[in-house]
């Protein structure tokens, strides 16, 4: 991502240096919950990829609460995470034909 060369100006007003305050906390959080949303689907995927279906398939339980919690946090819409969910499924399904 690219960031801006600029120095952000510092908020004069008390409130807003607060706002300013919690925006980094909520990215920080924001930032490590999708980075472990992509590292679940990357296990799974790179499961499948091996041809292990118990080992896809016990990923993929994990990947589902993580996914679910995500979207209800609001990181995610719920489309997103069912979009994933489904593909991920119908991949692990794929290795039993």
């Amino acid at each position: 991502m690219a960031t801006s060369s600029k120095a952000k100006k510092t908020v004069r007003i008390a409130s807003g240096r607060k706002r300013a305050r919690q925006n980094v906390k909520l990215n920080a959080a924001n930032t490590a919950l999708r980075s472990k949303f992509r590292t679940v689907i990357k296990n799974v995927q790179k499961a499948v990829a091996a041809g292990d279906k118990a080992r896809a398939a016990e990923l993929f339980k994990h990947a589902q609460k993580v996914i679910d919690s995500i979207a209800d946090k609001g990181i995610f819409h719920k489309n997103k995470a069912a979009r994933h969910k489904s593909r991920l499924s119908a991949s692990i399904k794929a290795l039993a034909a």
